[in-house]
Formats: C-alpha cells, sequence, structure tokens
C-alpha cells in the first residue's frame, strides 16, 4: 500500500510515523483535584497546582497512571514497571509552569504492535515505540479580539498520553487506518473517548520522502491535527511538497509545520527542537514511579474483548467474511448490537441488514447506533418475519422503512398493514391463472422459447397479489403451469 510519487529523478516512497495524543478518561487531572469536564465556562477548572501558583505541589492520579498501563496492555506493549516523570522545559503562554511535566528516557510503555487490516485484504504491522504520561497546556484564543490573546486554563494539567509510532506506514491510507485503529482500542479500553473535533485526541504527523531503498531523510512534523481526513490530507500535500523541493536541488529542512484545512496545505511554524533543546530533567517533586505486578496482573485481567479478538472471534463464530467482522468491530456498540441481533439466527443475515439497511439509514441521517431508530431486538425479529416466510424480502424493505419512521415492531407494522406473505397455494394459482388467461399471447409466446418472459408473469402476478405472493412458491407454481 506504499504510496509512490513519480518525479523526474525516479519514484519516491512516503515515510510516515504518528505521534497520538490521547487525553486520558479521567475525572480530575493528572496532577490535581480539578475536573476535566468538556465544555465549561473558561478558567472555571483550575486550581493553584494548574496555575503553577508558588508553593504548589504535584500529586499523581492513580486512576491516569492505571489508564495508562490498560492502554499499553491494550497495544500488546511492554509495561515499564519503573518510569520517571521529568520537566519537559519551554515557553508558551498558555504554559503557565513555564514547562511540562513529561516522560523522557523512561516511559510508563515501550515497544508493542498494532496490527492494520489494509483495504486489499492483507495485514500490516506497525511498531508502536512507547506511550508516556504527560500534562496538556492551556489553551490560546487568538479571534476574540483584533489585539488580544486570551488564555483558557481549564485544559491546563488535563492528563494526555502520547502514543508514538515507529516510521513503518508508507501511505496517507495506511495512517488512516492506524488512526482508526488507535481510537477503536482506546475507545474499547475506555482510556480516552477518541472525540478530535473536541480535541481529546490529535496527532503530530511526522513525514519525510526518500528514492526507493535509500535511508531515511529530514523529516517535517504537522502538528495538532485533529481529524484522520486532516491527517491524510497533510500527508499527500507534504510528501508532494518535500519532492519537488528535492526535484528542483533544494534541501528540505526539519521544522515543524501546520496544516490549514481550508487551503489544504501545510506551512511552517518553526524550526524542529531536539529533545536537548527541551533541558529535559527528572521533576524533583515526583519520585520515580514504580508498578508493582499484582497491578499489572490485575489490569490484564481485566481487558475486554478488544477489535482483533472480536473480529477473529466472528469470523469463525458467526462465518462473516473479514472485511464485514472489521466493519462491525470498529465499534464497540456496533458490535454489540450486531450480535444483538445475530443472536440464535442466521448471521450473515444479521450482518447484511446491520451494514446496509441500518447504517445506511444512520450515515444520512448522521446518527451513532446508539441513537438508532431501530432497536436490536425489532431488527431481530424482522429477520424472523422474513425467516418463517411472514412477508417477503421485498415487503421486509418496506416494512423496515417505517420502522425507522415510526419506531414501531415489525410484527406490530405487518399487522396494521396486511402485509402477510401470501403462501396459500391455491390463492396463488388463481393469480396466476388470471394473469395468464388475461395474457394468452404472452403465454403463447413463452411456450414457444421465449424463456426470459417468465420475470414478466412473476411481475404481473406480484402485482395482483400486492407484491405478498411467495417469491419461491410463485416461481415453483407458475413454471409447472407455463410448461403445461
Amino acid at each position: 500500500m506504499t504510496y509512490i510519487i513519480k518525479g523526474d529523478t525516479g519514484d519516491w516512497e512516503v515515510v510516515i510515523g504518528l505521534e497520538i495524543h490521547c487525553q486520558i478518561v479521567s475525572k480530575s487531572k493528572l496532577f490535581s483535584g480539578s475536573s476535566t469536564t468538556f465544555g465549561a465556562e473558561p478558567n472555571t477548572q483550575v486550581s493553584f497546582v494548574d496555575a503553577a501558583m508558588p508553593g504548589m505541589l504535584p500529586v499523581v492520579n492513580k486512576e491516569c497512571v492505571r489508564q495508562a498501563v490498560r492502554t499499553g496492555l491494550g497495544l500488546k506493549a511492554k509495561i515499564n514497571k519503573r518510569s520517571v516523570f521529568a520537566r519537559k522545559n519551554y515557553f508558551y503562554a498558555d504554559l503557565p509552569q513555564g514547562y511540562q511535566i513529561s516522560q523522557a528516557d523512561l516511559p510508563i510503555v515501550g515497544e508493542g504492535t498494532v496490527i492494520l487490516d489494509l483495504l486489499n485484504g492483507e495485514t500490516k504491522e506497525v511498531g508502536i515505540e512507547r506511550l508516556h504520561i504527560e500534562q496538556d497546556a492551556g489553551k490560546s484564543l487568538h479571534d476574540q479580539y483584533p489585539s488580544k490573546t486570551c488564555i483558557d486554563l481549564n485544559r491546563s494539567g488535563v492528563a494526555l498520553m502520547e502514543i508514538v509510532s515507529k516510521p513503518d506506514m508508507r501511505s496517507p491510507e495506511e495512517v488512516g487506518i492506524y488512526l482508526r485503529k488507535i481510537r477503536s482500542i482506546v475507545r474499547y479500553l475506555g482510556t480516552c473517548d477518541g472525540n478530535m473535533d473536541e480535541g481529546s485526541m490529535r496527532c503530530d504527523v511526522n513525514v519525510s520522502v526518500r528514492h526507493l531503498g535509500e535511508e531515511l531523510r529530514t523529516r517535517t512534523e504537522v502538528k495538532n491535527v485533529n481529524s484522520v481526513r486532516f491527517a491524510m490530507q497533510a500527508i499527500e500535500y507534504e510528501a508532494q511538497r518535500q519532492v519537488a523541493v528535492y526535484e528542483s536541488n533544494g534541501e528540505v529542512v526539519q521544522e515543524t509545520r501546520q496544516f490549514d484545512a481550508s487551503k489544504g496545505e501545510t506551512r511552517s511554524m518553526r524550526s524542529k527542537e531536539e529533545a536537548h533543546d527541551y533541558r529535559y530533567f527528572p521533576d524533583p517533586d515526583l519520585l520515580p514511579l514504580v508498578l508493582e505486578d499484582g497491578l499489572i496482573e490485575e489490569l490484564k485481567a481485566e481487558l475486554p474483548e478488544l477489535p482483533d479478538e472480536k473480529k477473529d472471534r466472528f469470523m469463525q463464530e458467526y462465518g462473516l467474511k473479514k472485511y464485514d467482522a472489521c466493519v462491525l468491530v470498529v465499534s464497540k456498540k456496533n458490535a454489540d448490537f450486531f450480535e444483538n441481533v445475530a443472536k440464535g439466527r442466521d448471521a450473515k443475515k444479521a450482518a447484511n441488514w446491520v451494514m446496509g439497511d441500518l447504517f445506511g439509514v444512520l450515515n444520512k441521517a448522521g446518527k451513532t447506533i446508539s441513537e438508532s431508530p431501530v432497536s436490536a431486538e425489532n431488527l431481530g425479529k424482522l429477520i424472523d418475519l422474513i425467516s418463517d416466510n411472514t412477508i417477503s424480502g421485498r415487503i421486509a424493505k418496506e416494512v423496515f422503512e417505517i420502522m425507522v419512521e415510526t419506531g414501531k415492531a415489525p410484527d406490530v407494522i405487518v399487522e396494521e398493514k396486511g402485509l402477510k406473505q401470501v403462501t396459500d397455494t391455491g390463492a396463488i394459482e388463481a393469480a396466476i391463472d388470471e394473469v395468464m388467461t388475461s395474457n394468452p399471447d404472452k403465454v403463447e409466446q413463452y411456450r414457444g422459447g421465449k424463456d426470459k418472459l417468465i420475470g414478466w408473469f412473476v411481475g404481473q402476478v406480484m402485482k395482483a397479489t400486492k407484491g405478498k405472493a411467495n417469491p419461491a412458491m410463485l416461481n415453483e407454481i407458475l413454471k409447472k403451469k407455463l410448461s403445461e
């Protein structure tokens, strides 16, 4: 799935690594008891610790540590029993301390692996280099006044997990799949809500290009991208830009860039800092973080069934194709809904109704599965009505539309509308006889060798029975009568 750019000097491939910042699900911040609720009035969720008042000491939030370990286990990564908080020194107007408490050489989580299910059916491993915990900065608002910047410290001190990948991705498409996979994993775990539009998950994209087989070249970093689509667009633009620089005998500068979504392009922000520029040193107010074996084992035992395991089970237990299983397990709520529909029924039919008809309605309305106007119970009942020949597949589509509009159960709709399928052979024979009697020329043509007219006869009988004739019975009786 390598993204190749054709150039005058040969083919170029793009090399991509991501740093994903996930806001940890916790009621309070990393080092204070301030609330983390989204959407509060500016500067209403700030403690003395968050505001860096003199003499205030940080105290580690245990739940944030547990959430980081859960995430590391979900990423199949090594959990480091000893990690160290460090001060990362730099100036931002919305960083009250003048430094960020993060983790440098000794993070809480080490190397791991994420498996991507690619669109061509193949899989690809992307290495996780590390996961570390750090506090977030505040927020600078530049559009409130023409000559002033406003500072909101509600986000200052909120706990983040930074998940750093290895430079293993080779196309915007792979990055899109990777981002969605990480979001799916943290949502299953309950460690981050993954809402990129609210800023609780965002990423920095590291991009470089090289001729096939070359060593890695200089990379740039596109900061704070807050949607999967924007990340993919930023990579495509940045890769093309770098190739153009090299092709014109220029040199790509290591720098931090920003993605302008309205123009679909990146632009330079500042030269890229290296680790030594931040003057990392262990935070003197925080002891090394030491995890007991019992805690790691306890959290491991509590892990839910994660997307990869659920996908494998859906394929084995329900006989689903890999693509269908992958689609259904992206969201735990979607997967649970499907299982409730499939319970005791034909799982493939259940998957078709959920992924096709239901997802189509939800996508069109911009709703999630939690807002579905059709419950799993009622969708299951609809499939039952088809299976026991109460209604045909065509009538079921009509019933489903009414279910979406009214929220009523399918059996109630079928009863109210008089939509039960005609399975009485006598009634079907009578309808066939009427059509044949009214159209002797068509009967003669069919018997003369025009076999394709069978479809016309089926349509006429269906019309006569208002679509209620059982299709299998209709075809069987019709063929028999036409051949007499």
